[in-house]
């Protein structure tokens, strides 16, 4: 066990020793806390830094953790992790405390009633549901969609519903998920997908029911379906009577990015889901919305899956206010990540790492790696700051961000992130970038 006493000269070793065999996380968290409570800043830095060298926080989320309890007197923690670390707004917090609240499952919330109408009226369809999370969302969606058995549907191989979705329609629905692949730009090609579609009289196959497409699209690096895409895919699945479910997680990124209103990307799909925990900065919620016959059968699955909730109007009452507040803002977070993104663009033709302007749709892009660092490397650089660095740069920050892929980091901005955050990553981006470069 690591403890507060313990000498700088055995730091080492003793950390190596944790971590190697894998001593609670929390423990050595403890010390770190301990020796910080104690006044020893510095011995509390020295077992972070070593930590950070050893598998005990290569974990970024434990690592901000640990790291948090004393940046106030240390680095500042920029964590672009994910737009899912945004937390409520004052008025959020001000309006679940004050929500007026009913029983939800006897549809007596007038909060919760008052948020789906307002979502179903934004996104262009008759009814809408609260429910905890947009993979419940999607769930609910498609075992609606899919009644019965013998039901397939065809999404994106890169496709949220199709990667990290623990096969949940497969489990809940005995739904087969059949694939295409997904193109950079996060579109499916038209014509694999019109190859995917099952016949009807062949008794061997399942029946091909729904089409599912995701906008923005997450693992394709935020990118953004166009509108006319999306008529595309309404065209097909009309002509083959299939219904058109999105995946909306990041909806009112894509409506911000192409500057529509929501609801002109809803009017091609029969149904949508939209989160509210990631850009809109809710603790938790999000919505399913379809015509009326469709919800009625989506609260029931809702029901099945867990999530019907009781006085669920503190969950409602924070996105109304993202609903009236926060959407307006979603273009700061893309300037901002652009402007990350063309701190490293110019850097030019170097053996690190590339942006790909053209793809830089809305908070989310993707760093290329060119082999020279692994994504893992260049992350645990970016959580470190040398004495050199702090030299070169003066201002400087931890920053924290994804190993996506083989050759990807992931980079996401949101409400937490400032201009001056992004500033200091993008002159220490530079800095790193050169740096291994040599």
């Amino acid at each position: 066990m690591l403890g507060r006493g313990v000498e700088k000269s055995n730091c080492h070793a003793t950390v190596s020793r944790v971590s190697l065999f894998q001593v609670d996380i929390g423990q050595a968290v403890f010390d770190l806390m301990g020796n910080l409570a104690d006044g020893n800043a510095a011995m509390a830095r020295h077992l972070l830094r070593h930590l950070t060298t050893t598998k005990m926080l290569r974990n970024p989320e434990v690592y901000c953790k640990a790291s948090s309890w004393f940046s106030s007197s240390t680095t500042p923690v920029v964590d672009l992790r994910s737009d899912t670390l945004t937390t409520p707004t004052p008025r959020m917090r001000e309006a679940m405390k004050n929500a007026v609240v009913g029983d939800d499952v006897y549809r007596e919330d007038p909060t919760v009633n008052r948020l789906e109408e307002m979502a179903a009226d934004i996104l262009g369809k008759e009814a809408a549901l609260l429910v905890p999370t947009c993979t419940m969302a999607n769930t609910a969606a498609i075992l609606v969609h899919c009644d019965g058995r013998f039901n397939e549907v065809i999404c994106g191989d890169q496709s949220h519903i199709h990667v990290y979705e623990v096969a949940a329609i497969a489990q809940f629905g005995g739904v087969q998920s059949r694939f295409v692949q997904n193109q950079p730009d996060g579109t499916m090609d038209i014509e694999q997908i019109r190859e995917k579609i099952r016949p009807l009289d062949d008794e061997h196959q399942p029946w091909t029911r729904a089409i599912c497409v995701e906008n923005t699209h997450n693992r394709c690096g935020g990118k953004v379906l166009s509108l006319e895409y999306m008529k595309q895919v309404r065209e097909l699945s009309s002509a083959h009577n299939l219904v058109l479910h999105l995946d909306g997680a990041r909806l009112f990124n894509a409506a911000t990015a192409l500057n529509v209103r929501p609801s002109e990307i809803t009017q091609y799909c029969d149904s949508v889901s939209t989160a509210f925990s990631k850009g809109l900065c809710c603790p938790l919620g999000s919505i399913v919305a379809g015509p009326q016959h469709f919800i009625a059968m989506a609260r029931r699955a809702r029901k099945a899956l867990g999530g019907g909730m009781r006085q669920a109007g503190v969950v409602a009452a924070p996105m109304i206010v993202a609903l009236e507040e926060m959407m307006g803002r979603l273009s700061e977070d893309h300037r901002r990540a652009r402007t990350i993104a063309e701190a490293v663009n110019a850097m030019g033709d170097n053996p690190v790492c590339k942006v790909t302007m053209s793809g830089v749709h809305s908070n989310i892009f993707m760093l290329e790696l060119d082999g020279v660092v692994t994504p893992e490397q260049l992350s645990q650089r970016m959580q470190h700051v040398t004495d050199q660095e702090r030299k070169s740069l003066g201002e400087v920050c931890t920053a924290l961000m994804f190993p996506f892929s083989k050759r990807t980091v992931r980079i996401v901005t949101h409400n937490n992130i400032t201009d001056s955050d992004v500033d200091i990553v993008s002159r220490k981006l530079q800095y790193v970038i050169e740096e291994m470069s040599v």
